[in-house]
Parts: C-alpha cells; sequence; structure tokens
C-alpha cells in the first residue's frame, strides 16, 4: 500500500515481525510509519468487515464472530504500539498524529456498530447461541451489546447524532489528556517536584508555606484559565455523554454505563459508597484529633499529610526514610516476580534479546513451570516528562488461541541517580505489586478469544486481581526474598516489618476518604441528566458543584477528592467514566478472596491453584459472579473491606 520502490523500506506496520517472540521491532519504527499504516489498517478492516456482512452463508460463530475478531490484523499492530507510547513517550509529533488519528477510528466504529446488515447477522448468532461453548456465548454477547450500545436501533437522525458524538467524544478525551500532561510538566517548572512525587513531599516538606503553594497548584491542574485549562472540555464531556444516555433511553450517563456492569445501577453504587465515606470521615476526624496535638495550629488540606507522617512516626515509630532503602526498585521488582514465582508455579526471566521502546526499559519472559510461554513483559518504573501521570499496566498484544500476550507495566517511581538508585515508599511498593497483579491477570489467561482474554472484563471486576496482589508486598516470606538495604545487602529487621503491617491501617480517614470522594464525585456528575447539565456554563458552576457534592457526603474541608473533576483523567479520558467506584468495589472482592488464602495458608497451592483456574485464566468468559461463587463458595462479605481498613 505504499511506494515499493527496492530502496524504498517498508512500512514495519504493514508486515509480520521476525523478532524475538513477535514483539515490536522499535529500532526500525519511524514517526511517519504511523498515519499510513492507521490508513491502511482500517482499509483492511472495512474490506473485511464488508467480506462478513455480505457472505451468503448463513451467520455463525465462526464466519462472523470470529471472522470479526479478526479483521483487522494492521490496526491491531499499530494500535497496540502506538497507543502505548503517546501515553509514555509522548512528543508533539505523536500527539498530532493522535489528534488526526482520534477520529479516523471512531468514525470507522461508529460505521461498524451501527451497520444493521451487520448486527441482523451477529443478532442471528446472539439468538441461537445456545449451542455454543460458555466462552463463545460471552464473547458474542460482548460484540452483541457493542452494537447496542452504539446505537445500531436509533432512528436515522438518532444514529447521525450519536456518531457525531462519539467522534466529538474522542477528540475531547484526547484533548484533555494532553492537557493534563503539560499542566504536570507546568507543575514540576513551578514546584521543582513532579506530580508522582506530590504524597511523599506533603508528608515530609517541614515549610508551611512551600506545602501550601504545592497543594494549590496540585489541586489547581487544568483550572488555571491557560491554553491547558479542562473546564470546557469537562463540560462538554459531560453534556455529550448525557445526551447520548439520553438517546439510548437512559435517564443519565451513569444509568447507561452501568447496565452491564456488576453493580447494575447508580443506586446500588451509591449505597455502596456513602457508607464507606461515613467511616472513613469518623476515622478521619480521630485522626485530626492526634494531629492537632502536635500542630499547635488549625489543620489545613496542605497540613494533613505532613502531620499524619508525625503521628505515624510517634504511633508506630515508622520514618519512610528508615523504610526506602530496604525498597529498592529493582529489588522490589525481585519480590513481585518472586511472589508471582511462589504462587503460581511460572518461571520470569529478562530477556535482552527483546527490543524496548527506551532504553530505562526491560523486556521479560514469563513461561509455565513446564517451559511453555505465557508472554512477554516489558517494565518502565521511572518518571519522565513524556510520561502521564499515575500508574498503569496496558497490553501491546492481546491473547487468544496460539497467540500469547505482550504486557507494560507503567510507573512514575522517582528515577535513579548517579549516585543512589531509585527507593520507593511503601505506597510505591503496593503500586509495583498492584500493577503486576493485573499483568498477570493477561498472562496467566488461557482464553480462546481476545474479546474475553486477560483482563477484557467488567470493569468493576477488574481492579479485583491488582489489589489482591498487592497482599503479598508484605508477607514474611517474599519480603526476606528481596527488602534488603541497597547499601550494606542487610536483610530488613522484623521489627521494621512489624512497624509496617501495623501501619498499613493507619491514616484510612485520609487514605480511603479521599479515594471514596473521588469515587462519589464521579457518579454525582454523571447522574445528571442532560436537563441538568445544561445549566451549567463555566468553571464557576464546576467548582460549586464540587462543593456541593463533597458537603453532602460528608467530606471534612481538611480532605479534597484524590481526583478533582479538571484533573479526573480516570473518567475523562481513560475509561473509568461512572466507573471510578471500581477500585473499591473490587476491593471488597479482592479481600474476601485474600481472607481464604490466609485461613487456608498463604501458599496453599490448592488454593492458589483454584485462584489461577478459576479466575486468572478465565479472564471475562464467564459473568464475574459465577466466577466468584466458584472459587470462594459463597457470595462476597462486604465488611471485609471495612476490616482490611481498619474501618469497623
Amino acid at each position: 500500500m505504499l511506494a515499493s520502490c527496492n530502496n524504498t523500506p517498508k512500512n514495519i506496520f504493514l508486515q509480520e515481525w521476525d523478532t524475538p517472540y513477535g514483539t515490536a521491532p522499535f529500532s526500525k519504527i519511524s514517526v511517519s510509519d504511523y498515519l499510513p499504516a492507521f490508513k491502511a489498517g482500517l482499509e483492511e478492516q472495512k474490506a473485511n468487515v464488508k467480506a462478513i456482512i455480505d457472505n451468503p452463508a448463513a451467520p455463525t460463530f465462526e464466519n462472523t464472530i470470529l471472522a470479526f475478531e479478526h479483521a483487522s490484523p494492521i490496526l491491531d499492530r499499530v494500535q497496540g504500539v502506538f497507543f502505548n507510547l503517546t501515553e509514555s513517550e509522548s512528543t508533539p509529533e505523536m500527539q498530532a498524529i493522535e489528534e488526526e488519528v482520534t477520529p479516523m477510528l471512531t468514525d470507522a466504529e461508529n460505521e461498524i456498530f451501527m451497520d444493521e446488515k451487520f448486527f441482523a447477522r451477529v443478532k442471528a448468532v446472539y439468538d441461537n447461541s445456545a449451542s455454543l461453548t460458555r466462552e463463545q456465548q460471552m464473547v458474542v454477547k460482548k460484540i452483541y451489546q457493542s452494537f447496542e450500545r452504539n446505537g445500531v436501533a436509533l432512528e436515522p437522525e438518532g444514529k447521525k447524532r450519536f456518531a457525531e458524538i462519539n467522534t466529538r467524544l474522542a477528540t475531547l478525551s484526547q484533548k484533555f489528556g494532553q492537557n493534563l500532561l503539560a499542566e504536570n510538566n507546568a507543575f514540576k517548572d513551578a514546584t521543582g517536584i513532579t506530580v508522582s512525587e506530590y504524597y511523599d513531599f506533603m508528608g515530609s516538606c517541614e515549610d508551611r508555606a512551600k506545602r501550601e503553594q504545592v497543594f494549590k497548584a496540585y489541586a489547581a491542574r487544568g483550572n488555571n484559565g491557560n491554553a491547558n485549562d479542562n473546564n470546557a472540555i469537562v463540560l462538554e464531556i459531560l453534556k455529550l455523554r448525557a445526551e447520548q444516555a439520553q438517546l439510548l433511553g437512559y435517564p443519565n450517563f451513569a444509568a447507561f454505563q452501568l447496565s452491564n456492569k456488576m453493580a447494575g445501577d447508580p443506586a446500588t453504587v451509591d449505597n455502596f459508597l456513602q457508607p464507606i465515606m461515613d467511616a472513613s470521615m469518623k476515622k478521619a476526624k480521630e485522626e485530626m484529633a492526634d494531629m492537632q496535638k502536635l500542630a499547635g495550629h488549625k489543620i489545613e488540606a496542605w497540613d494533613y499529610s505532613y502531620y499524619a507522617e508525625k503521628v505515624r512516626a510517634q504511633k508506630y515509630a515508622l520514618d519512610e526514610s528508615q523504610t526506602k532503602p530496604y525498597f529498592q526498585a529493582d529489588s522490589v521488582l525481585k519480590g513481585v516476580f518472586t511472589a508471582a514465582e511462589k504462587i503460581y508455579g511460572i518461571k520470569i526471566e529478562e530477556v535482552p534479546e527483546v527490543e524496548v521502546y527506551n532504553p530505562v526499559v526491560k523486556a521479560y519472559k514469563l513461561s509455565n513451570a513446564d517451559g511453555s510461554l505465557l508472554g512477554i513483559f516489558y517494565r518502565d518504573y521511572y518518571v519522565r516528562p513524556t510520561k502521564r501521570g499515575g500508574a498503569w499496566m496496558n497490553n501491546f498484544r492481546d491473547q487468544e488461541t496460539g497467540v500469547r500476550p505482550v504486557i507494560v507495566n507503567v510507573c512514575n517511581f522517582p528515577a535513579p541517580t548517579e549516585d543512589t538508585p531509585s527507593m520507593l515508599t511503601i505506597d510505591n511498593v503496593q503500586t509495583a505489586f498492584h500493577e503486576f497483579g493485573h499483568a498477570l491477570h493477561g498472562f496467566l489467561t488461557q482464553c480462546n478469544y481476545k474479546t474475553v482474554s486477560g483482563t477484557s472484563v467488567a470493569r468493576d471486576f477488574v481492579e479485583m486481581f491488582s489489589q489482591f496482589n498487592e497482599n503479598f508486598a508484605f508477607v514474611p516470606e517474599i519480603l526476606s526474598a528481596y527488602a534488603n538495604d541497597y547499601r550494606t545487602g542487610e536483610p530488613i529487621p522484623q521489627e521494621l516489618v512489624d512497624k509496617i503491617r501495623k501501619s498499613l491501617k493507619f491514616n484510612q480517614g485520609f487514605t480511603t476518604g479521599e479515594l471514596c470522594a473521588a469515587s462519589i464525585l464521579d457518579m454525582k456528575w454523571h447522574e445528571l441528566s442532560a436537563q441538568e447539565l445544561a445549566a451549567f456554563n463555566g468553571p464557576e458552576d464546576i467548582r460549586a458543584f464540587e462543593a456541593k457534592v463533597c458537603k453532602e457526603m460528608g467530606l471534612v474541608d481538611e480532605i479534597i477528592p484524590r481526583y478533582r473533576t479538571t484533573y479526573f483523567n480516570h473518567i475523562f479520558n481513560s475509561g473509568y467514566s461512572a466507573g471510578y467506584y471500581s477500585y473499591l468495589w473490587s476491593e471488597v472482592l479482592a479481600v474476601d478472596a485474600w481472607e481464604k488464602f490466609v485461613a487456608d495458608g498463604v501458599f496453599n497451592k490448592a488454593t492458589a491453584d483454584s485462584f489461577r483456574k478459576t479466575f486468572l485464566e478465565r479472564g471475562g468468559s464467564e459473568e464475574p459472579m459465577t466466577l466468584y461463587r466458584q472459587f470462594r463458595g459463597s457470595e462476597p462479605d462486604p465488611s471485609a473491606l471495612m476490616r482490611a481498613r481498619g474501618l469497623e
């Protein structure tokens, strides 16, 4: 599809990759390859979808559903690389391409999922799916719902408007993310610290005026009236989402989003979150009473973390400067791997022959005990200006029959210097285990179809496995394998381990409160109808709504939601809209499952094998609660979260 002169290199995305394990040949990729590859991929996809629609044979799983799964190999290759790198290796050139291809991809998706002839074939398979395997039924159901939820049943005018909204939303979300990256970099320029260092800084900086300056800069991201301001983008996204929900017959976007999740409806989520908020604020007031004794002045939002650390040191004689030397990033990764190897019987080894996209990234091979390949893992741990904030897992390549996944964990841990390695906080350590929990969900999957493989599960189920994996971080048998002082090699003292374990329930009023507050804020934004949102016009309305929601939920003035509206990337650019509650919802499942591990013995092979086979291998091939009951033998215990966080 490109000029084929002998001296013209062929676009790398338009050919199979002759590389170790079929991984991306990053050194051979030129920025100029992306746009032609996207265009070629869209042409290929369109032709293949047309062939499915025009097939004169009666619709079957193989000639309709499976054919659709395999309709876009070029797009799969280029998207797998491009959208991973736009999050971790973003440049103005990549952002410009993203702006161009985002509406192209959305228009193509609109065309597919609004095609009535294609839907008729899918519906025929769906209506006659009783003879299919359970996994095939789940694949068909998911694709069938994609048509329904993209407006295939709307009248022509409704379809046209729905498609216009889809395209506009894709552009707005991508712009929100770009603005936030710029704001995060500006925050570093203004304060001298990165966004990922914020909590650590706020807990250790003795200069109260500096803490106030940093807090206000952090809390104002996306709300500075500059070229990167996200207020107008947020309001347009919210209004368009509400309009889409209304087109599909839902009262608001939250009702639409939750209709195919575990929770089912907004009222269930609201009733789940408010007791957690109430318990958190009760605990927060107790925490502040202890802080007040030390502060000698009224605790403000920029004082909370600082005096919390003072109380931690007083109550537990624990200062993170004591623990960091034992949590060097490479050693923590060793602990992450050791836990996976010990629990699931797998093998992990570095593969230097696999190319990486940045010199600080490392590649590893995961194998079963019998030597069979599980997949390739990239570790990208350190902060840099081209990387968006936060931590995440993603796939470069999805798993299906005959294909093993390629997965990345991206974090924003402090970069090593010439003098010292990257040393992690306790929270960083938990993050490393958390993200590899997602990776294990992707690696251990044994599904036949990528539509339901790995982490392709309901949003309020997917976080269970990452949160579950956090539990291994401070298990003594795992700690002994990785927690050594990088200067002396001495293992972490048991006394310090005991302090860490006792302190994990400390400050949960703040920690749980800010998380729950963000979850409620997300829900309340998306529970507004299109008519209610019509009254919102600018930044003042956003701030007023935030203040109203925070007051009604009972959030104390000294705590703000973990994410305020204009920098809430999860809900405006990362697929968690009306879904941020998923972290707490999934934690109930994770904690309840962990209690079984503790009761049976953390390293009980039968329990670990059951967890692997019931959950990790099956992806989205069965309904989440069905799988949960199979593993646990009962419904999850809602009070497990309260026990785990010390909020009873």
